[in-house]
């Protein structure tokens, strides 16, 4: 199921400091040189403060579209790369750019994998104020994020959906640059942002990949054009790698949903699958797998009938099952609850989605740092949208925490989140822009 890429590096083969030069002065390097300078890298043979001085290079100077394909390529064969070609079915997977309330992926794999794709979807935990489905999944008691290479195998073939964690095999050399960019202030490159997703992603294995890119105040890319530019990028990554890939912008100006936290994001997500939930979640959710099944090469099936006929819920049930989980079990609850109410009369024309995952983050719902807990029943639940109208004294949204001395943060961030006005907001589609090419 596995190939191990790579070599040993010759440290002598290169100076580190002439290639940080080359960037510096917007100079291209090699093909041999980012090999090097990668692989010498994960082996520790560059040390941590020369690979911070090229990082910084490449954000004010960026990298070629030949550098990057190299770049990322030699990410990918700094460790292991899946292989699902013994499966019975067609692969294909999605990947976020994070947002608020972006439970959009508990749906999505089983659904697609009901219409008869398998679903490979490694996944991440959360840090600041975007969460990680990794940790909204662990909310579900007995559920296990970690899996082998031979148990993923085995599920996507009995079961056709697995949503675990990324093995440290998997390109070793993204993990170690990444926790590098966040503390260099270069997290925010664009060919660094495309090659950290894309190497995880091609490595992954997958035959189709469909990527949301968000775009607003609760996205990393507040605007359109920068979106754009980042998806574009990733795309033409996929592509020269022989994956099928298509980016979707979406909206992330308000929160998706009427959730942000953990357990109440899978709540939402067993309601769609049962039928029911929010508009702006269905609709995404049937927007994307429309996209990964036809990248996959199966049209042959709606999936907005899979999702009526609780095909996609039989294939949730039984995901979770295969993965330790309990999927009749009472989720948690936190403990304790505050509710802010509307101050006047009028609708509800805006929302913050930045503010509500601070104030979600701030209780307990989110981490800081890659080590910190995070609380299953923390969170926001909003109860009005923009658009919506709304009487003095009538509840916008729910805090719930266990801590309740969290409440004061949390409502110091959605001070000004809202806005009260006469009439509502113009109505804007969810998807904003394809991007395929």
């Amino acid at each position: 199921m596995t190939a191990q890429l790579g070599g040993p590096v010759d440290p002598a083969r290169f100076n580190a400091v002439e290639l940080i030069k080359v960037k510096r002065d917007g100079g291209t390097l090699t093909p041999e040189q980012v090999d090097w300078l990668i692989g010498a890298y994960t082996s520790g043979v560059i040390a941590e403060e020369q690979m911070s001085a090229l990082a910084m290079a490449i954000f004010f100077r960026g990298l070629s579209p030949a550098e990057l394909n190299r770049w990322t390529a030699a990410m990918i064969a700094s460790g292991e790369r899946l292989d699902f070609s013994t499966l019975s079915r067609p692969t294909a997977d999605k990947h976020s750019t994070g947002g608020v309330g972006d439970k959009i992926t508990l749906p999505l794999v089983p659904l697609v994998a009901a219409c008869g794709v398998a679903v490979p979807q490694l996944s991440g935990r959360g840090l600041g104020h975007t969460g990680g489905t990794l940790d909204k999944l662990e909310a579900i008691p007995g559920w296990r994020a970690a899996l082998t290479n031979a148990e993923m195998l085995h599920q996507l073939e009995e079961v056709g959906a697995v949503i675990c964690a990324a093995g440290s095999g998997l390109a070793p050399a993204d993990k170690k640059l990444y926790a590098l960019r966040d503390v260099t202030a270069t997290v925010e490159s664009i060919p660094l942002i495309a090659s950290s997703i894309m190497s995880k992603k091609i490595a992954e294995g997958t035959g189709a990949l469909v990527l949301d890119v968000k775009v607003g105040s609760g996205a990393f890319m507040k605007t359109a054009e920068q979106a754009a530019e980042l998806a574009r990028t990733m795309v033409a990554l996929g592509r020269d790698a022989g994956v099928t890939t298509v980016a979707l912008l979406t909206g992330m100006d308000t929160p998706l949903g009427l959730t942000a936290g953990n357990a109440l994001e899978v709540r939402e997500s067993v309601e769609v699958l049962a039928g029911g939930g929010p508009s702006d979640v269905v609709e995404l959710t049937l927007t994307l797998a429309r996209e990964m099944l036809a990248a996959a090469g199966r049209t042959d099936r709606d999936p907005a009938d899979l999702l009526s006929s609780g095909a996609a819920m039989d294939v949730w049930r039984r995901m979770i099952a295969a993965q330790g989980g309990d999927p009749d079990a009472e989720l948690p609850r936190a403990r304790e609850t505050d509710v802010i109410v509307a101050p006047t009369d009028g609708v509800l024309t805006s929302l913050d989605a930045m503010a509500v995952g601070v104030a979600a983050w701030r209780l307990g719902a989110g981490r800081a740092r890659k080590e910190d807990p995070v609380q299953a029943g923390a969170g926001v639940e909003l109860h009005a949208k923009p658009g919506h109208r709304v009487a003095a004294g009538q509840p916008l949204l729910t805090l719930h925490t266990d801590d309740p001395s969290r409440f004061a943060g949390a409502r110091e961030s959605l001070a000004a989140a809202y806005t009260i006005g006469e009439s509502a907001p113009a109505q804007r589609s969810i998807v904003l822009d394809r991007i395929d090419h």
